[in-house]
């Protein structure tokens, strides 16, 4: 009765009955072992290619100078291939293919077989052709043996992409098989800088030129080359820290400048503590305090910002100093004429007084900036990164003080036209300060001239009368006595006759 109801209920989901009147018990289960076997069966039936040399690996060194570590395509630089000898198989030749833009006119071949942790004496003979290297093994490289083709001096393709190595081997019975692909490996397009500093690398000069100890540390023409567009953006960020905190600190020098030429005590004095303090103190020291002491107090700031807000207040205590010699260099009549114009203390001050002053403390304020300049260097010290710190990780890198130098560079780029232009602003200043002098003093000049001459004439008049009244005396005098002498003649000769005449 049971079969009976199974055999119903089996008639009524498939529609008919199985041959013979009975039913079939299958599950889903059985059916998938069943594939899975099958399945099995022709994966095992199915040959595989058996491969008599196997590649392993296949690297290249990286040929870029610095702190890089890529592949650069169009510079000399070593390829390793490394493979394993199959079960019963010797190898008795080896062709290997290289892509097209690959230079091999000076590559060069070493051979190296090792079974387990020993070397083999594997002796060879290689040749290079245009895009290709053919090796061929005198004695046969036995089975189980780890086989390794160092590829010395090969260009790379200069475009750069993925170089995948191809080519064939030969077994000890003649018999010709593909070589496995190798590993691709990454070539990055090589760039102008790297073909000079490859242009080096081969140079006699530059050679002869870093055999010597202290110019192939400090000088080396490679890492001249190298290090130039390296710390470019180093030295912009050294620009851009310069350039935001030093507008930053000419506000607060001026704010505290007038503070400390007040009348008020207090802030005469909160003006002079803030300067003593901050002049009087290291600025590496005050970089670490806002790095490392800023953050224990819950206070989390951008290095960069911190470094700037670092900077302005460090340069705002001297440009304080600056401004206040400024201001009080200006005579006080300056002061007094303007408030008899009815100009009031703020109006003196903006109006009059501050052109003046900023004319005379330009050339103060521009040899502020150089030596902020040269201060940002400090920051590397707390990992900011700008030129001093680009320089120092290339150095660190490469063990040499030639970054350093050409960081050097990059200083003097900004610091030797500023100094320049501080002398011709000086230059200028003194000069129009002297002609003022010298107007003044051609005044004193004429006015002592013309007073002189006014003596002088009134000397010759003085003198001029009296050599008149003297002639005029003696004139007279003279003329009595001729008077007297006629009239004594005329007496005698009334007296003696003519002969008393004669």
């Amino acid at each position: 009765m049971i079969a009976s109801s199974y055999r119903e209920a089996h008639v009524g989901t498939t529609g008919r009955i199985p041959a013979g009147g009975r039913v079939r018990k299958t599950s889903t289960s059985h059916r998938l072992a069943r594939f899975f076997s099958l399945l099995l069966v022709a994966m095992l039936c199915i040959p595989t290619a058996a491969f008599g040399l196997t590649t392993n690996s296949t690297t290249a060194r990286s040929n870029e100078t610095g702190s890089g570590n890529a592949v650069l395509g169009g510079i000399p630089t070593r390829i390793t291939w490394e493979g394993s000898v199959g079960a019963d198989e010797q190898i008795t030749a080896m062709h290997i293919d290289f892509p097209s833009g690959c230079d091999l006119d000076e590559a060069y071949l070493k051979v190296t077989a090792l079974e387990g942790l020993n070397r083999l004496e594997v002796t060879s003979e290689s040749s290079f052709s245009d895009k290709a290297l053919d090796v061929t093994f005198t004695t046969p490289v036995p089975s189980g043996t780890t086989l390794r083709l160092e590829m010395q001096a090969v260009s790379l393709p200069a475009h750069g992409g993925d170089v995948v190595l191809t080519g064939t081997y030969t077994d000890q019975q003649g018999q010709t098989s593909a070589l496995q692909d190798s590993p691709a490996i990454s070539v990055v397009q090589v760039t102008t800088t790297e073909r000079i500093v490859g242009a080096l690398d081969n140079a006699e000069w530059c050679k002869a030129w870093n055999s010597n100890k202290f110019l192939g540390t400090f000088l080396k023409p490679q890492l001249i080359v190298s290090s130039i567009p390296s710390l470019f953006f180093g030295w912009l960020r050294a620009l851009m820290l310069v350039f935001i905190g030093f507008p930053l600190a000419i506000p607060i020098g001026l704010g505290f400048s007038f503070m400390k030429i007040s009348h008020s005590r207090i802030l005469h004095f909160i003006a002079a503590v803030y300067v003593n303090v901050i002049r009087g103190t290291p600025l590496f020291l005050q970089i670490y305090i806002a790095f490392f002491g800023l953050p224990l107090m819950g206070i989390q700031i951008n290095n960069y910002v911190l470094g700037v807000c670092v900077l302005a207040i460090n340069s705002s205590a001297y440009l304080c100093e600056i401004f206040r010699a400024g201001i009080q260099s200006i005579p006080k009549g300056q002061f007094e004429a303007a408030w008899s114009l009815g100009m009031s203390k703020s109006q003196t001050m903006f109006n009059v007084i501050i052109p003046q002053t900023v004319r005379r403390v330009i050339p103060t304020m521009t040899s502020e900036f150089i030596l902020l300049y040269k201060d940002s260097s400090l920051l590397s010290a707390v990992g900011v990164m700008e030129l001093m710190m680009f320089a120092k990780s290339i150095t660190a890198n490469t063990g040499n003080i030639t970054p350093y130098i050409v960081a050097a560079g990059y200083y003097l780029i900004v610091t030797l036209p500023l100094i320049r232009l501080v002398n011709k602003v000086e230059q200028r200043v003194a000069r129009g300060d002297g002609s003022a002098s010298s107007n003044a003093g051609d005044t004193r000049k004429r006015r002592k001239t013309k007073r002189a001459a006014k003596q002088s004439a009134m000397a010759m008049q003085a003198e001029t009368a009296q050599v008149g009244l003297v002639t005029s005396g003696s004139l007279s005098g003279s003329a009595g006595a001729a008077g007297h002498a006629v009239g004594f003649v005329a007496q005698g000769s009334t007296k003696g006759g003519p002969r008393a005449l004669s």
